[in-house]
């Protein structure tokens, strides 16, 4: 008995060091430490967790804690996660957002959802529900001045290449009809208050302006975020016809680089710090007053190195303006610089990071033509 029990452990191993293995199969986190007995894919914990919520399609187990018999070691070693991605992952959608380990909990739930309770991929041309072209339907949205999430009716349209929503039901003209081109749309669970919670965000005269969404429904928000892409994937073929498919899904929504609290002064370099809040979205660093802001307070370009862009530790000497945070840094631009301080050094280390990534990045001929606008607007 015992000798079975080695075998079969010695066994378990050799199918766990697998290359193909060495990553969750949902997430891609390292060094996955479960298994899933019924589906035969390698994950890792905070995913094992989803699987145990749906316990009529997965079954997981430890690889370390728990006993592996002969027969369901045998079904690991057949299948593993290369053979059962070949599977449940044979038809994604070119644009369907599949998230990672430092994605959100809906997102990550509704992946692994999508792909072995509803089997969304496993046949071609499979007729989705954010694969329209068209999605209507209710989401609650936070109004601007009160504070109240309100239901409220959004249209998704790729014939008209726009989302709109209206403040009734029965209203013939649309709140807002925004172009797809210009929208971003990311899942912020934290900063919304609720785990369903979807940021929307639109460029209108150049500015940043942000709806904040959530549907009680965590399949019917991921339904909508993944509608979006779909329809800015077609309309971007459409405006790039030349561009391959991944160079236009690498166009399609994007998580901001880095999100915070820190101080700022005025132009001036006198005036007292004022806590703020930012969000480094690539090359546009906003602040607001609070988190949940419509608008911006105010927007700087951060541009690229070699146009004369650099982040530097600390404030310059002699900086007079009152801070109550210690760890400062300053973006140098070509016509003024930047101050700023952060709570702890952590916080400044990660900024001066997220900072260094794009300013080593080269611009776009788009991004000349925002730096161009910033400096026509200052």
């Amino acid at each position: 008995m015992a000798g079975g029990n080695e075998r079969s452990m010695k066994a378990l191993k050799e199918v766990w060091r697998r290359a193909e293995n060495s990553l969750c199969a949902d997430c891609g986190k390292p060094d996955p430490d479960w298994a899933s007995s019924t589906l035969g894919v390698f994950i890792c914990l905070s995913c094992s967790g989803i699987h145990r919520n749906i316990p009529s399609i997965s079954k997981v187990k430890s690889l370390k804690m728990d006993h592996w018999d002969d027969a369901q070691v045998q079904f690991l070693a057949k299948h593993g996660n290369a053979v059962t991605k070949a599977t449940y992952e044979a038809h994604i959608p070119i644009y369907y957002y599949q998230p990672t380990y430092n994605d959100c909990q809906v997102l990550r739930e509704q992946w692994i959802r999508a792909k072995y309770e509803r089997k969304e991929f496993t046949e071609p041309g499979k007729q989705l529900p954010y694969s329209d072209g068209v999605k209507e339907g209710i989401l609650w949205k936070r109004g601007r001045d009160n504070g109240q999430f309100l239901p409220r009716k959004f249209l998704l349209s790729e014939r008209e290449g726009c989302l709109k929503y209206f403040t009734k039901q029965d209203a013939k003209e649309p709140k807002i009809n925004v172009k797809i081109d210009v929208i971003n749309a990311t899942f912020q669970p934290v900063k919304i208050g609720n785990p369903n919670g979807l940021q929307i965000t639109y460029l209108k005269d150049n500015k940043t302006r942000n709806i904040f969404v959530y549907h009680e429904s965590g399949k019917e928000v991921v339904d909508w975020f993944n509608a979006i892409r779909s329809v800015q994937f077609h309309y971007l073929k459409v405006a790039f016809p030349i561009a391959s498919d991944n160079e236009i899904k690498n166009r399609l929504t994007r998580n901001f680089l880095k999100e915070g609290y820190m101080e700022k002064t005025g132009p001036k370099q006198r005036e007292a710090f004022k806590k703020r809040w930012f969000t480094l979205d690539h090359r546009r660093l906003m602040y607001f007053k609070d988190p949940l802001d419509a608008f911006a307070k105010g927007e700087v370009f951060v541009g690229s190195r070699e146009n004369g862009y650099s982040v530097q530790k600390g404030l310059p000497s002699g900086t007079q303006g009152n801070f109550s945070w210690l760890y400062g840094l300053t973006i140098v631009t070509p016509d003024r610089e930047y101050l700023f301080t952060c709570e702890t050094e952590t916080d400044q280390l990660d900024w001066i990071a997220a900072f260094t990534s794009v300013i080593n990045q080269a611009m776009t001929p788009q991004e000349y033509a925002i730096e161009a606008y910033f400096k026509f607007k200052s």
